[in-house]
């Protein structure tokens, strides 16, 4: 009696380690898949397909398997909650995400009551790791890094200048509008005009009124490239010459379908191009002969998934994401596609590392974003 009961105890503990030890790794991929910020959408969910696709090829974590689960959230902090507390109720441990600063902020909460860690590849905003929270990161750098480039470039190469500063009042295109015109007036700059617009406008002719009225030369843009591309159209339409600006929102080839030839000399604030660093060639030749150019946050978001692998593999564990938290911000720096990432106590990188661009047609006769 007593040798069946423990042989059947046994087989039941021999079963649940069995099951543990090949179930896979559920992993919430979370962003805009739909939505006017599709293409963003696009770049998370295709880097970290192919980092999941790569890794699982070469073993996996811990010989489990990734899988992935998307979430999209429109870019919208509400749905961008219910995705969340969706991925809580299916078991996700890790998320990559979410894109806006915005829906990352109010998702993360819901993340660290629940025991998963975040990773975004794109949020800028500096309250997503000021809070102290024990599972937020990213591996992009932040908007007052970012808008203390674009404020110091300004004040520097636009001397003479006359500066409207838009956004779109949200945490991300306000924050970095904010931060830019922050660093500005510490070099002795005042704006012109300072003025908010909602996501979705379509017609701008009262706002370009109004930069007429201050003269405007210059203007600086927090937002993205769906409104972005919009105002660069209807400012070449409006007769209004003015050099325009703006950050890492517009980092997408949509915003030159948008904004047409009226996109020719923009300037904009984003990393060095990981497409061009060397770690990364390989993988940039398989999504374009995939027919899918890896711009932007693409390699990014793969970024996140080797980070979150690595440190796993280190901890010998997947099951806690409060240990694989703690390995990556003390086991690093992470080899990654877009070079060695390390961590601070707040979770940001350590290497900041934004330059300027300008967007004009290459050798191929297209727009694109160039360093300079």
């Amino acid at each position: 009696m007593k040798k069946a009961l423990l042989a059947a105890v046994s087989l039941a503990a021999l079963v649940t380690f069995s099951d543990s030890a090949w179930a896979d790794v559920l992993v919430g991929v979370a962003g805009p898949i739909t939505g006017p910020g599709a293409s963003f959408g696009a770049q998370l969910q295709k880097g970290a397909e192919q980092a999941a696709a790569d890794i699982n090829a070469a073993g996996g974590i811990g010989g489990q398997k990734i899988k992935l689960e998307l979430g999209d959230d429109v870019s919208d902090p509400k749905q961008g909650v219910s995705v969340a507390n969706k991925f809580v109720a299916d078991g996700v441990k890790y998320v990559i995400g979410h894109f806006n600063s915005g829906v990352s902020i109010p998702a993360s909460e819901v993340y660290a009551e629940n025991g998963i860690l975040m990773i975004t590849p794109s949020s800028t905003n500096p309250k997503l790791t000021e809070r102290g929270l024990w599972n937020t990161f990213r591996v992009c750098s932040r908007d007052d890094q970012q808008g203390k480039l674009a404020g110091d470039y300004i004040a520097k190469q636009f001397k003479d200048a006359k500066i409207a500063i838009v956004h779109d009042k949200t945490p991300y295109g306000q924050g970095l509008a904010d931060e830019t015109k922050k660093n500005l007036n510490a070099n002795g700059v005042k704006e012109v005009m300072y003025e908010g617009v909602n996501v979705g406008d379509k017609d701008f002719s009262a706002l370009i009124a109004k930069m007429k009225d201050s003269g405007a030369t210059l203007i600086y843009y927090g937002g993205v490239y769906t409104e972005a591309g919009l105002i660069m159209r209807q400012l070449a339409d409006q007769g209004l010459k003015a050099q325009f600006m703006s950050g890492d929102g517009i980092v997408s080839n949509e915003l030159a379908s948008i904004a047409g030839d009226a996109v020719n000399g923009t300037l904009m604030t984003f990393a060095p191009d990981p497409r061009k660093n060397p770690n990364a060639k390989q993988l940039v030749e398989k999504f374009r002969a995939a027919g899918f150019e890896p711009e932007a946050y693409t390699l990014y978001s793969y970024a996140v998934l080797q980070i979150l692998a690595a440190a796993a593999n280190k901890v010998g564990s997947v099951d806690d994401a409060q240990q694989v938290a703690a390995e990556i911000k003390s086991g690093g720096p992470w080899k990654t596609v877009i070079g060695e990432i390390g961590y601070d106590a707040k979770g940001d990188i350590t290497r900041p590392d934004y330059v300027i661009y300008e967007w004009r047609k290459g050798e191929d006769g297209k727009y694109g974003y160039f360093e300079k």
